[in-house]
């Protein structure tokens, strides 16, 4: 259930929070003047909890343009006996959600922390939230204006039936598993099968001593030792006062970084200043007279006010052309030394590629001297080499015999991911539902007097067929017959919501609906319609049409504008 949504210097609102309580009426109508901040209230709530606004505008746009700073927005609801507060702000930017007063670990990223607010809490994506809560002409995309994907997600979401997205996602995370250790474990065998054959060869050289082998072997140590010797140096003269330099360069980047920050800051802030002093200037070159308390301007007071803010203006100009040319030269000094460290750390990649060159060479010596002492030995010891043998087979069968399970479970999986697939098990949760679907859209529509009948088919395709049986589609209607189906399809899927208990809501918005293609009739059906919706609804009704839909609703909210800020009475 929404209580309340409140929001201070976002849009055209002051520093002063205005607050509406949500639950506090079966219906409300909200009127204003064009600009007065009706629809305010749509780009509130879906800033609140999504972190974007509802029509098409720009995240800084939000931002009350006077104060510039500190846009908050507060929305307030209840999940069962759960009590939480969502706030989120821009300038400074904040994110946080609050649970019976305690606020929810942060420690996940921003867009983490999100994913949880609309899987765990809201049960509602930005999508699915302007389909089941919000019905308006300003940026809504119906629902059979949407592509087929789209409609499909808002319907999985509806359903809650998108678990099984999870869940093919999961499995194919598994199966990515499995494929890696799949191929590892063919590299463990294909190296098993190199040691057994490396073993069968040195079964037969104990079996044939002779001492050209051992000389071979000496030969290749020294020159397996020549190369370690080379690698040492050369790790020798790439490591010399290498510690000391990165720390040095790290420094100066980090210091050079906050330097450049800073000055793109400063920056701002003097784009920021000359842009209002163009503004002061063209209110003294345009105005006679103050627009507020209509008190006359005198020429000489606008020339001594222009004169003012134009040396101001030079002043900033020239200060920021110096942060310019200061902050072109800390770009080029990161710039230079990132170069540096670059080549620093390629150095210390090299010193640790050489130290494992070192380590694999040294491995071959130690394993050519061993060789070297059985070789050495007049007898050897043939039983050794051969138990060696042995074990090395046992674990060639054992790391087969994993493979073979791992493929097995690969197979199980590839069965069920294909009903994990949208062809699969939520195509029949679909196909049940669709039924119901369909008849509650078609009663809708016949409350509202457009007696058509309304089919979509499991692929979200709709056909349309009047009373004649003539074959439509949604894009044959006119504007009013589009909204007849765009609010049959809303009250649907809040009813299919609810009976799912996915995204249960008490709240409604509709956005100038009863302002664009309704006719009388279709007002009055509207109308009818809402006051038969359950108990503990609330119904916000944005319009311009306040004295003719005023007496059909409880309660009235005006917004109206006072020194450029919205309020409300």
């Amino acid at each position: 259930m929404f209580k309340s949504c409140k929001w201070k210097n976002f849009l055209s609102t002051g520093d002063a929070f205005t607050e509406i309580k949500l639950n506090k009426s079966p219906t409300t109508l909200i009127v204003g003047q064009n600009g007065a901040g009706k629809s305010t209230l749509l780009d509130a709530l879906s800033f609140g909890l999504f972190g974007k606004p509802h029509r098409d505008i720009k995240k800084d746009q939000l931002i009350n343009s006077i104060n510039n700073k500190n846009a908050t927005v507060e929305v307030e609801f209840s999940v069962g006996k759960q009590e939480f507060r969502v706030m989120r702000s821009i300038r400074p930017n904040k994110f946080e959600i609050w649970q019976n007063d305690k606020m929810i670990n942060q420690s996940s990223t921003v867009k983490d922390y999100q994913k949880f607010l609309e899987q765990n809490i809201l049960k509602l994506n930005h999508k699915s939230f302007h389909q089941v809560v919000v019905l308006g002409s300003s940026s809504f995309i119906p629902f059979m204006q949407m592509p087929v994907w789209s409609r499909r997600e808002v319907i999985e979401d509806l359903l809650d039936i998108n678990i099984f997205t999870k869940m093919n996602g999961l499995l194919k995370e598994r199966n990515s598993k499995i494929k890696d250790e799949i191929k590892e474990i063919t590299h463990e065998i294909d190296l098993i099968n190199t040691r057994i054959e490396s073993q069968n060869k040195y079964i037969k050289s104990l079996q044939s001593l002779n001492a050209d082998q051992i000389d071979q072997k000496h030969h290749s140590i020294e020159e397996l030792r020549c190369t370690i010797e080379t690698l040492f140096n050369d790790s020798l003269g790439l490591g010399k006062n290498l510690p000391t330099l990165m720390e040095t360069s790290e420094s100066t980047l980090n210091k050079t970084q906050n330097t450049v920050s800073q000055m793109v800051s400063y920056d701002h802030q003097f784009k920021s200043k000359m842009k209002t002093l163009v503004t002061e200037s063209k209110f003294y070159t345009d105005n006679d007279a103050c627009p507020t308390c209509d008190q006359d301007i005198t020429t000489e007071k606008k020339e001594e006010k222009v004169l003012q803010i134009s040396i101001k203006a030079k002043e900033l100009q020239t200060a920021s052309d110096e942060l310019h040319k200061a902050l072109i030269e800390a770009q080029a000094e990161a710039e230079s030394t990132k170069a540096q460290l670059k080549t620093l750390q390629d150095r210390q990649s090299k010193i640790l590629s050489n130290n494992d060159q070192i380590n694999v060479l040294q491995k071959e010596i130690n394993k050519s001297l061993k060789d070297i002492e059985k070789l050495s030995s007049q007898t050897g010891d043939l039983q050794e080499a051969q138990d060696d043998l042995i074990v090395y087979r046992d674990n060639k069968d054992t790391q087969t015999e994993r493979k073979l399970k791992y493929l097995e479970e690969r197979t199980y999986n590839e069965i069920i991911g294909e009903l994990l697939k949208d062809t699969g098990i939520k195509t029949k949760v679909i196909k049940q539902y669709l039924p119901v679907m369909n008849k509650l859209i078609n009663q809708y529509l016949q409350v509202l007097d457009f007696f058509v009948s309304f089919h979509l088919d499991e692929t979200f395709q709709e056909t349309i067929k009047s009373r004649y049986r003539d074959n439509f589609n949604y894009a044959s209607f006119s504007e009013g017959e589009k909204q007849r189906i765009d609010l049959a399809l809303l009250f649907t899927w809040r009813q299919i919501a609810k009976m799912k208990n996915s995204a249960s809501t008490n709240l409604l918005v509709l956005d100038e609906t009863f302002d664009s293609s309704l006719d009388p009739d279709g007002i009055e059906n509207l109308t009818k319609i809402l006051d038969t919706l359950e108990e503990g609804s609330n119904v916000f009704i944005i319009s311009h049409k306040g004295d003719i839909l005023e007496n059909k609703f409880r309660s009235k909210i005006e917004f109206y504008k006072e020194h450029n800020f919205s309020k409300i009475r």
